[in-house]
């Protein structure tokens, strides 16, 4: 039944269902009570939507849910970063890593048409849009949260995920040798794109080559983010310092020096750290930062590095290939693919030992 509060509420141009969704939320474990009585979507994402709820009660939360055109993974990718974050809420070691508390998840299709979670609604900013306050003119506060997101993975690379109930995530037998292969595999898919005509990035093929002939003896399967980086955190108001790590459509059991290279891939390659950010820290002092929390060797960097670099930059390149098909806007497309380039192109450096 939809009643006349219902019909005032934004329903994201009919991305949430408001006659399914405030029953299901009535009787779901998330805190508060009442109704909905006001939403508003959230921006900052370009694959996921975020809508930031407030109950009759005054309490508020964050659903998030697929895009609107959603991809034939997408509510199972839902539905693995409801779990990770469950698992992260509901222990100790979990609660160290600074993530949204989870709330309830939804795998009813028949009530928005996909299936979406609910977490808690943090108190910050988003720093990948821009420094508020302090962070905007003070070298201290900048150097401090660039610290404080090595900090956060720092403590995730500490879960075990079967320690907090995740012994089935993802597939740790085999995950370091699948890497490369994986992701050119996925790069090679895009040619089946209809009227995409590429890849047109430097280095890929050479880039591949390299991570298959010098891939580590082993990997330390721990719980991995997947995707960290400034516009994926968000920073505290009144202390330097990352009050969340945000956005877990990547999350799997993977070796988490994989989130470290991530951090060094996004800050060097594509700039996530704000140029006119001085006191954001260089890429040796995060390094060692990580290796002194984590006690992780360092010994092969590059190719941790280079695998970031490969990896996201081939991922950034699907959405060109969406894009020349109608299926992701033209401008973004080519910003991706700007943004592919740059990141094969450091890769190519850092393969010829040429990144200082």
């Amino acid at each position: 039944m939809v009643t006349a509060q219902d019909q005032t509420l934004d329903d994201g141009d009919g991305l949430l269902d408001w006659s399914a969704l405030q029953p299901w939320l009535a009787d779901s474990p998330a805190p508060g009570s009442g109704p909905v009585v006001a939403c508003r979507e959230l921006g900052g994402g370009t694959q996921n939507h975020l809508f930031h709820l407030t109950r009759e009660d005054g309490t508020t939360m964050v659903l998030r849910r697929p895009p609107r055109h959603p991809r034939p993974n997408s509510n199972e990718t839902m539905l693995r970063e409801a779990q990770v974050l469950a698992a992260l809420s509901g222990s100790d070691v979990g609660r160290a890593v600074p993530h949204p508390a989870f709330h309830a998840s939804c795998d009813d299709l028949s009530v928005i048409g996909t299936c979406f979670h609910i977490g808690a609604a943090i108190d910050g900013f988003n720093p990948g849009s821009g420094l508020e306050g302090r962070y905007a003119n003070d070298p201290t506060w900048q150097h401090a949260l660039g610290l404080s997101m090595v900090d956060a993975i720092a403590a995730l690379a500490g879960v075990d995920p079967a320690a907090v109930g995740l012994a089935d995530l993802g597939r740790p037998d085999g995950w370091l040798e699948r890497q490369a292969p994986r992701w050119r595999a996925l790069l090679d898919s895009y040619s089946e794109t209809e009227g995409y005509d590429g890849p047109d990035l430097p280095d890929v093929n050479r880039v591949g080559a390299w991570l298959e002939a010098n891939r580590p003896a082993a990997a330390v399967i721990r719980i991995i983010h997947g995707d960290v980086h400034l516009a994926n955190v968000m920073a505290r108001h009144d202390r330097p310092e990352v009050a969340a790590v945000v956005d877990w459509e990547l999350t799997t059991a993977g070796d988490p020096r994989l989130d470290l290279a991530w951090i060094l891939a996004t800050s060097r390659g594509i700039g996530s750290f704000p140029s006119a950010a001085p006191g954001f820290p260089d890429w040796r002092e995060l390094v060692d930062r990580y290796a002194d929390r984590t006690g992780l060797p360092m010994d092969d960097l590059t190719w941790w590095w280079t695998l970031a670099c490969y990896k996201l930059g081939i991922i950034l390149e699907g959405t060109n290939a969406r894009a020349a098909a109608g299926r992701a806007p033209a401008e973004t497309g080519r910003d991706f693919h700007d943004r592919a380039v740059r990141l094969l192109t450091m890769a190519g450096h850092l393969v010829d030992g040429t990144v200082t």
